[in-house]
């Protein structure tokens, strides 16, 4: 759940990834990073909250060069303490290599125990450190086969971007878990986690990169190479990605985000009608889309009955549960003109613990509505993630612990209903067997920790003050 931008061979490369960084912020809001080369050292500048806060002008100014790479945070492996505050950078013999990661690695215990032996020392408690100091203890002479002997050794999800000098490296994991996309801008390229970001700065999409790929760019120069497949691998694009997380106007896994999700409004529609409805509502923002699908399909009025206060931020990635259930609060306001009197279907993208949608609900009760009608465009939610997305443990999972009609019951709802897992994978283009469903069915495409409850329940606590770091 973070998001990833680089630059290569433009003069502004630094005002360049910040506006990348300020496409691409719904990926992450902890924190944003920069790291540039200006031809003799890299800079760096980092620090928490979002990047219009974190990277202000006076920082942009010091990120010089015209080779860049820059991370937007939200901590799924790691705590959100400063040292794990992306990019990453270390210097080995002289030479600086600074890195920014969107995924999560599944054999982070058995690299870092190995590492250790060995003799690393650790400074953050990110599994992304990992992947600098294979990089280090393996030889360097050829770039690609360097970049090929590393990432070998990984597994899990991962679309990285990497710093090594005036050269920008990218890659993404053989299954193709997380997005990663190549634009070109003038006379460089640029790397992107979605194609929102490289709306925002005009660059000319190219492709995505694909699953097990590796891009290395020097300047106006691009070299690819290919992992070895693994013997049981397949892709599997995260379809959260779809549902929830990645922004509508943005392109991933072969298609619209925007239009995938007014698919699965259609399909929720087909499946889960609800007869006598006088209008149809989504949440905002993701609701909005499956809502349009959904009312298009029935043809019953789709009402704008929420209204959000963009001032405010993602409820579902906010690391504390207090602050959550305090910006579902503030965040959305129904209005009760439209509402009251009406029996209304409520359109969600997904439910993960359950109280944000016992908040709208009573907030939508308060307007007076005759009967509220809950539809989902997801099945449920049954499983944690172990590739990048924040579905910590099944104790959290509230479709884990409850039937769909206790759900309803607790969130106070008449009636709840889900897509289900063959509806939903029968919208996404290409073949179903493309994507990770796991958070739905428990059946992991990539080996997962055998240790989870270790790996799940590290701890998240305050990191140290914020500092400015350059090399």
């Amino acid at each position: 759940m973070c998001g990833i931008i680089g630059v290569s061979n433009h003069k502004e490369a630094s005002k360049i990834a910040f506006l990348g960084l300020y496409a691409l912020q719904h990926r992450g809001e902890e924190s944003a990073g920069i790291a540039s080369f200006d031809g003799k050292d890299i800079h760096i500048v980092k620090n928490r909250g979002l990047a219009v806060d974190a990277l202000d002008e006076a920082a942009l100014n010091e990120l010089k060069g015209p080779t860049v790479i820059g991370h937007c945070r939200y901590s799924t492996t790691g705590s959100s303490n400063f040292k794990n505050i992306q990019p990453f950078l270390v210097t080995h013999k002289n030479r600086p290599i600074a890195v920014a990661h969107n995924g999560n690695l599944t054999n982070t215990e058995t690299l870092y125990k190995k590492l250790e032996e060995e003799g690393s020392i650790f400074q953050t408690s990110m599994d992304s450190e990992i992947i600098v100091h294979l990089l280090v203890k393996t030889k360097n002479s050829d770039m690609k086969q360097w970049f090929v002997n590393v990432l070998s050794q990984l597994k899990g999800a991962f679309s990285l971007v990497f710093l090594i000098e005036d050269v920008i490296v990218g890659a993404r994991d053989p299954a193709g878990f997380r997005p990663l996309w190549l634009g070109k801008l003038d006379d460089g390229y640029i790397l992107a986690s979605e194609t929102c970001a490289l709306d925002l700065i005009r660059a000319t999409p190219i492709r995505e990169i694909e699953p097990g790929e590796i891009v290395i760019i020097r300047k106006n120069k691009i070299e690819s190479v290919f992992l070895p497949k693994p013997a049981s691998s397949r892709k599997a694009f995260c379809i959260f990605e779809n549902i929830y997380f990645a922004r509508p106007d943005s392109n991933i896994f072969g298609d619209n985000v925007y239009q995938v999700r007014k698919r699965l409004g259609v399909q929720l529609a087909k499946e889960h009608p609800v007869k006598n409805a006088d209008l149809i509502m989504g949440i905002p923002d993701a609701g909005n889309y499956a809502a349009l699908g959904y009312a298009s399909e029935l043809k019953v009025p789709l009402e704008l009955a929420m209204v959000r206060n963009h001032y405010i931020g993602r409820t579902f990635i906010q690391p504390m549960q207090f602050m959550r259930d305090f910006r579902v609060r503030v965040k959305l306001n129904p209005i009760k003109d439209v509402i009251k009197g009406k029996s209304i279907v409520v359109i969600e993208d997904s439910i993960v613990r359950g109280t944000t949608s016992r908040n709208r609900i009573e907030a939508l009760r308060d307007a007076g509505p005759k009967e509220i009608h809950m539809r989902i465009s997801c099945p449920p939610i049954v499983s944690p993630c172990f590739y990048g997305i924040d579905f910590p443990s099944k104790d959290e999972l509230i479709a884990t612990n409850k039937s769909i009609k206790e759900i309803a019951k607790f969130i106070g709802v008449d009636s709840l209903e889900y897509l289900s897992l063959e509806g939903m994978l029968s919208v996404m283009k290409g073949s179903k067997e493309d994507f990770c469903a796991a958070c739905f069915t428990g059946k992991y495409p990539v080996d997962i920790p055998k240790n989870t409850s270790k790996y799940l329940l590290e701890g998240k606590t305050s990191g140290a003050a914020p500092a400015k770091v350059k090399t």
